[in-house]
C-alpha cells in the first residue's frame, strides 16, 4: 500500500532555487503532482533572498490555472510585512479563481523581515493577532467594522469572498512553544518549517495536541504537517550529496541535511517518512 493511501501528502512547487526555474517545469510538476494524487502544492515566501524566489500569490495563481483539483498553499506569509487588507483580498481572490483550493499559512517572521521592511518589532504578537482577526473578518463579514490598536475600519466591504466556508483554511507554521499554543487558539492547521529538525517536530506535536484539547478542539482532526526536503536515489551517497547542496548553498546549515532532511534509497526514505508520520499521531 502506498503511503499516500494512509496520509495526505503535499508537494513543493518549484519556486526557490539557486538555479533558474523554467515555467515549463513548474507546469509539469503541478500537473504531475495532481495526477499522482498529491493533495496540495506549496510555496514559501522569500521576498529578499540570495537565491531566485517567486512571489507566492503569482505562482500559485498560475499553478491553479494549469490544474483542476490540487490545493495551493503558502507556508508561510509573514503578515508583518503586508497590509492585512491586501492579504485578505489576494487570498480570497486566489480561493475564488481556484474554485476553493487555497490554504494560507501565516507567521510572525524573523528579525530580518522587520529590519528589511522597516517594521517595528514592538507589539508584534498583538499586531499579528489583530491581523489574523481582521483577515478573518474581511473573509466572513459582508461589511467589516474593526477597531484595534493597529488597525481600524468602519463599515468597509471586500469582494470576492472565499469559496471555502466559513473561510479558506488559515494555518500557522511556527516552532516556539508559545507560538504553537497560539496556533491551537487561532489557526485551522499547523505546518512545521522545512528548516526545523525532525526531532523538533516530534517535540512540538504533543504541545500542540495538549493545547488543542485544552481549548476543546479535537486534536485528532486538526491538520498537523511537516515540510521536509528529500532526495531519493538508488545510490544513497548521491541522494545525500543532492540534499546537502540545498542545505549548504541555500539554508547555510549543512547539519540540516541529516537533522531536517530525508535522503537515501526509496526504501530508506519510506522508512524515515513512516517514522515522521508516526510522530504526528502521538
Amino acid at each position: 500500500m502506498a503511503l499516500k493511501d494512509n496520509i495526505p501528502f503535499g508537494m513543493s512547487l518549484p519556486h526557490r532555487s539557486p538555479d533558474r526555474i523554467d515555467m515549463g517545469t513548474i507546469k509539469r510538476v503541478a500537473q504531475r503532482a495532481e495526477a499522482l494524487g498529491f493533495r496540495d502544492l506549496w510555496v514559501t515566501e522569500n521576498t529578499l533572498d540570495e537565491t531566485s524566489s517567486f512571489d507566492p500569490i503569482s505562482l500559485l495563481t498560475y499553478a491553479a490555472s494549469v490544474t483542476t483539483r490540487i490545493g495551493v498553499g503558502a507556508s508561510v506569509v509573514v503578515l508583518a510585512i503586508h497590509s492585512p487588507l491586501m492579504v485578505a483580498h489576494q487570498w480570497a481572490t486566489l480561493d475564488y479563481v481556484s474554485g476553493g483550493r487555497a490554504i494560507l499559512g501565516v507567521g510572525l517572521g524573523r528579525d530580518h523581515h522587520y529590519r528589511q521592511f522597516e517594521v517595528p518589532q514592538e507589539g508584534k504578537v498583538a499586531r499579528f493577532r489583530e491581523e489574523v482577526a481582521l483577515i478573518k473578518a474581511l473573509w466572513t463579514q459582508q461589511k467589516t467594522t474593526f477597531h484595534g490598536r493597529f488597525y481600524n475600519l468602519d463599515n468597509e466591504m471586500m469582494q470576492p469572498k472565499p469559496v471555502q466556508k466559513p473561510h479558506l483554511p488559515l494555518w500557522m507554521g511556527v516552532g516556539h512553544p508559545n507560538a504553537i499554543r497560539r496556533t491551537a487558539e487561532l489557526a485551522d492547521g499547523w505546518m512545521g518549517s522545512g528548516g526545523s529538525s525532525i526531532a523538533e517536530f516530534g517535540r512540538s506535536v504533543p504541545i500542540l495536541k495538549e493545547a488543542l484539547a485544552a481549548r476543546g478542539r479535537d486534536p485528532e482532526n486538526f491538520p498537523i504537517s511537516k515540510r521536509i526536503f528529500m532526495a531519493v536515489d538508488d545510490d544513497p551517497a548521491v541522494a545525500r550529496r543532492e540534499l546537502d547542496r540545498w542545505f549548504t548553498d541555500v539554508y547555510h546549515n549543512p547539519s540540516g541535511t541529516d537533522a531536517s532532511g530525508i535522503h537515501g534509497t526509496p526504501e530508506q526514505v519510506r522508512e524515515r517518512l513512516e517514522e515522521v508520520v508516526a510522530m504526528g499521531h502521538i
